[in-house]
């Protein structure tokens, strides 16, 4: 059994689809459906069991999860980078995250966990997987969260036999229900749809000119093939970066738009909102040579290849999900 935390969510509902495909069906999800969209993401997939967070919690503290647990894949959090709440953030992403990795730790399993390229705030250290990653300053209180329990791993010897996967700029399928932390690729899409024009923020640096901020976008599809290889690969351990390693501009990701959508570019430059400039990455771009040496010697879509794939396969026919 594979049991499988943000299992409705965006790269957790997609990984789904890849692990069915792969021939893993006793997979037990893991989620807050409450009253949201999300439970969509879990139609026509296949799974032994659906339980909320809470119940996962107790029954790991209780020691009495269902036998035969092989490996838990925790990709539940709050992901929002305007979240606030401190407190809420270090129950749900820090000591929620505390519980599995013990329990996995302690029993043997493969433990796969969800860290975040936020980690690496304005990138003034660069985006390495190597670095010392106690002298990283996350920009936000998400990043924040993401990266003391990075820190805790590491000095409770999890690396040393778990693996935490710092995902940078993810978009495609299923994303559609994350509010406002959609991807400007979804966003983007429907301005184009509905407008004719894409909209994207003026820079708030002289180091870069309008539209030219640069951050390392990657397929969701990707990163669901990359997830089943380190699942695959049980010798593997360690933080990884998981981005394309190549930068592209936001101007780079409208014109990619406006060419899978056969439409002329018509981009207008606004303000970025203050709070937004606060904590904005202007560049981000992952160092994956550590995932490489590791064995995975796939190749990632390029930007272009990716936003075609997302539009025409899926955006253009007015499908949400993978």
């Amino acid at each position: 059994m594979i049991i499988l935390t943000g299992a409705a969510g965006f790269i957790g509902s997609a990984l789904l689809s890849y692990l069915n495909a792969a021939g893993h069906k006793d997979i037990l999800c893991v989620d807050n459906l409450r009253s949201s969209d999300k439970w969509k993401n879990l139609s026509g997939k296949l799974f032994s069991d659906y339980w909320p967070k809470e119940k996962l919690l107790e029954a790991i503290q209780s020691n009495s999860l269902p036998s035969g647990v092989e490996a838990i894949i925790h990709l539940g959090a709050c992901s929002s980078t305007l979240e606030t709440n401190v407190d809420y953030l270090m129950q749900n992403n820090y000591r929620y995250s505390i519980e599995l990795a013990r329990y996995c730790l302690n029993n043997n399993k493969r433990f796969i966990y969800a860290s975040s390229a936020a980690t690496y705030g304005d990138g003034e250290l660069g985006f390495s997987d190597s670095i010392d990653i106690t002298k990283l300053r996350a920009l936000n209180a998400y990043g924040f969260s993401k990266q003391i329990f990075d820190q805790w791993a590491e000095t409770n010897g999890v690396l040393a036999q778990a693996i935490g996967v710092k995902f940078f700029n993810v978009f495609g399928p299923n994303e559609y229900h994350k509010g406002s932390m959609q991807s400007m690729l979804l966003k983007g899409f429907e301005q184009i749809r509905d407008t004719g024009k894409i909209k994207l923020y003026k820079s708030t640096t002289p180091d870069y000119g309008d539209g030219g901020q640069l951050r390392d976008f990657i397929y969701i599809k990707d990163c669901c093939q990359t997830l089943l290889w380190l699942l695959e690969n049980s010798k593997v351990s360690g933080l990884f970066n998981l981005g394309t390693g190549i930068a592209r501009s936001w101007n780079a990701v409208a014109q990619s738009l406006f060419a899978a959508m056969k439409k002329d570019p018509e981009i207008e430059y606004i303000e970025m909102p203050v709070a937004l400039a606060r904590q904005y990455q202007n560049f981000t771009q992952a160092e994956v040579s550590k995932l490489r040496t590791a064995g995975y010697n796939t190749n990632f879509l390029t930007l272009e290849e990716s936003v075609a794939d997302y539009v025409i396969e899926y955006l253009a026919k007015g499908y949400s999900h993978l």
